[in-house]
């Protein structure tokens, strides 16, 4: 039996509400007797800065470098707006994922059949939709320096991000894309905007060399970052893999989510190397936005649990569990059981709890 650590930081508000369907789904695939999953959970984000000063403890940080996999929940709130800029809950994704170089995030699209009518677009342009997008994750304008504010005086401020890639960055997540799409439909888009940006210069550079020097046979198209937004909502099943850089890669994927119904449908992945990823809910802030469901039990639970299926396929190889849960989800979508962000006329609404319960019953009735 393969034995695994992994790490829970629910964070905060809805974050611990979902993330105990996943502490539920740790003791499904442990009855299996496939795995042997030893879980310990921590603090990140407000919680965290409440306790130590920090949006993330250094005895964390350790537990997290010694864990196979870690799984997030959602961090931040209105509580901790006036915190220090570099403390602020996000400080803890951030530095999770750069201590852990988790480099690569994938953040899978996929629309199930019983929610095409969910989507805010039409249902043949999303029925069948199933599209993986590839961001490079601890680069890019969020990590670059200098990023500052200065006072120029008479009133005036000046604010700088900067944005920089260097070629090994380009190079490990081309490949991760590359990698994927010979599993998938063999096709990746690049986005990027070298018509305004060198980075973007470099990329497509970058990228167009990668491909010729070790997958000429997966089709390659270049596309500007722009445009691919626009083709998301005009026509997304063109798309099989997009890999793009952090910024973009933060925007296309939260636009790709509302094509399957609902950011609570997108599960996400970070990854180095198959034993070090972060696994957890897409937008972690934009899930306290919804702060007027926190400690209500109607939270939307199937991205964090569909999380723990990417955290079982990447992390620790294993598979056929996490095709057990992908099923188990569709089955209950299915029936027709619908959390409040995803409700549907003539379906059931659930809350958080009752939607792991039937989860967890058809992974039970196919066992």
């Amino acid at each position: 039996m393969a034995s695994f650590k992994l790490l829970l930081l629910p964070g905060d508000g809805i974050g611990t509400e979902v993330m105990d369907e996943v502490t539920r789904l740790v003791d499904w695939a442990n009855g299996t007797g496939a795995v042997s999953i030893e879980t310990e959970t921590d603090l990140v984000g407000g919680c965290a800065y409440d306790e130590h000063g920090e949006a993330i403890s250094e005895a964390a940080m350790q537990t997290a470098h010694a864990a196979d996999a870690v799984m997030l929940g959602a961090v931040g709130g209105p509580k901790w707006d006036g915190v220090p800029y570099d403390k602020r809950p996000e400080a803890g994704l951030l530095r999770l994922r750069k201590d852990l170089e988790l480099f690569a995030n994938l953040r899978p699209a996929i629309c199930y059949p019983a929610l095409a009518d969910a989507s805010s677009l039409k249902r043949e342009l999303v029925e069948g939709l199933d599209i993986m997008i590839v961001r490079e994750l601890t680069g890019g304008v969020y990590f670059g320096e200098p990023k500052e504010i200065t006072d120029l005086g008479n009133g005036q401020k000046r604010a700088v991000d900067t944005q920089v890639y260097e070629t090994y960055e380009i190079e490990r997540i081309a490949a991760v894309a590359f990698d994927l799409a010979r599993k998938r439909g063999n096709l990746v888009h690049s986005a990027e905007k070298r018509n305004v940006m060198k980075t973007g210069v470099l990329w497509n550079e970058v990228v167009t060399r990668v491909h010729k020097d070790g997958y000429s046979d997966v089709k390659l198209e270049h596309i500007l970052a722009d445009n691919c937004a626009m083709q998301l909502v005009r026509a997304p099943k063109q798309f099989d893999v997009i890999v793009t850089d952090n910024l973009f890669g933060d925007v296309l994927s939260d636009e790709a989510a509302m094509a399957t119904g609902s950011l609570g449908m997108l599960p996400s992945a970070r990854s180095a190397r198959r034993t070090r990823t972060a696994c957890g809910p897409p937008c972690t802030s934009r899930c306290m936005a919804r702060r007027d469901i926190a400690g209500q039990g109607k939270a939307n639970p199937i991205a964090t649990i569909a999380s723990f299926a990417m955290c079982l396929r990447y992390s620790f190889d294993q598979g056929e569990l996490a095709d057990k849960i992908e099923t188990a989800i569709a089955a209950v979508l299915d029936q027709g059981l619908r959390t409040g962000d995803i409700a549907q006329e003539g379906c059931k609404t659930v809350g958080t709890r009752e939607m792991g319960d039937a989860i967890i019953a058809s992974l039970n009735s196919a066992s």
